[in-house]
């Protein structure tokens, strides 16, 4: 298998049938074997039901992975990957805002010698103060933090050279992400402009408290990137840096004591300045228990954050 799709499908029902039109007259042409993994995250409506109907109509590319519950868009792009065969692998919505037609040109600049193409929705569809706007913040946010310049994380079509995408797991709301990882390991990463359509169908699942988790998470990278394998270097020099406060409080208060006279233990500065060297103490402490669990979960089994209730034309 050369290419596969994966979508996560959350209350799409209406989407669906014309989602599949549109992926057929996108990938017919190309000289490439393609499958569609998607993956029913729990859907209340009958997207179920459609997803099944269209496998049974096209067991050749269509295959299912259905959630026994709502696990969530992270999860459930980790579960189309986890069951994916192609060599190169193409993540995308099913609400029909992502054009499945941009998918030829995303693999034209991977043979380019690219290990990631990022679409970039450059004329964006949506609202401007509730998403939009949020959204730009938060991409020039994630683009300093982590130092891989993109316009548009949120996006979520982006095609991937398999070996840069299976070597680590999704958690969180951390698929938006996923570059940032794969630049960790040395992927080439281009972004290009890809189209974008308004939604047709239901209700966008984003809103604004979307933005926090997404804040949240990016602490979680930017720790993941830069201390996983040395948590001891963050605690540690959080530590230090603590203790170093409490011992210059302590000088002060001592040299205070010998020329003006004022009682070192009369002052609330020697509570303040014991108080930091026990935090510093104990950030080191810390530090090293981090170690032990960074080791620990090296050697470790690897669970995934899913469980699935079936699967269809899956072997």
């Amino acid at each position: 298998m050369e290419l596969s799709l994966v979508i996560p499908v959350y209350n799409e029902e209406e989407s669906l049938p014309l989602l599949f039109d549109t992926i057929h007259k996108a990938l017919d042409s190309i000289p490439r074997t393609w499958e569609v993994i998607l993956v029913d995250d729990g859907s209340s409506d009958k997207s179920l039901n459609v997803l099944k109907t269209l496998a049974e109509k096209d067991p050749e590319h269509i295959r299912i992975v259905a959630f026994r519950r709502n696990f969530g868009q992270t999860a459930a792009m980790a579960a189309g990957i986890d069951h994916a065969k192609g060599e190169i692998i193409v993540l995308l919505d099913a609400d029909l805002q992502n054009d499945p037609a941009d998918i030829p040109m995303m693999l034209e600049k991977l043979d380019e010698g690219y290990d990631v193409v990022s679409g970039w929705r450059k004329d964006r569809k949506d609202t401007y103060l509730t998403r939009t706007l949020p959204s730009n913040l938060a991409n020039g946010l994630i683009s300093r933090t982590t130092g891989v310049e993109l316009h548009d994380y949120g996006c979520t079509l982006k095609a991937y050279r398999r070996e840069v995408i299976t070597g680590f797991k999704l958690y969180g709301e951390m698929h938006r992400f996923i570059p940032v990882f794969a630049h960790a390991v040395g992927a080439k990463i281009i972004e290009m402009p890809v189209n974008h359509h308004p939604r047709r169908f239901g209700e966008t699942k984003y809103g604004l408290g979307r933005t926090l988790k997404v804040l949240l998470d990016l602490f979680t990278v930017k720790f993941l990137l830069d201390y996983s394998a040395k948590p001891i270097y963050l605690f540690g020099g959080a530590g230090f840096i603590t203790i170093g406060i409490s011992t210059a409080l302590l000088l002060f208060l001592a040299i205070r004591r010998l020329f003006l006279g004022v009682s070192v233990l009369a002052s609330p500065l020697f509570t303040i300045s014991a108080m930091f060297f026990i935090m510093g103490f104990q950030s080191i402490l810390m530090g090293l228990i981090a170690e032990l669990q960074v080791r620990t979960y090296h050697e470790s089994q690897h669970k995934p954050t899913y469980t699935v209730r079936e699967t269809i034309n899956i072997a």
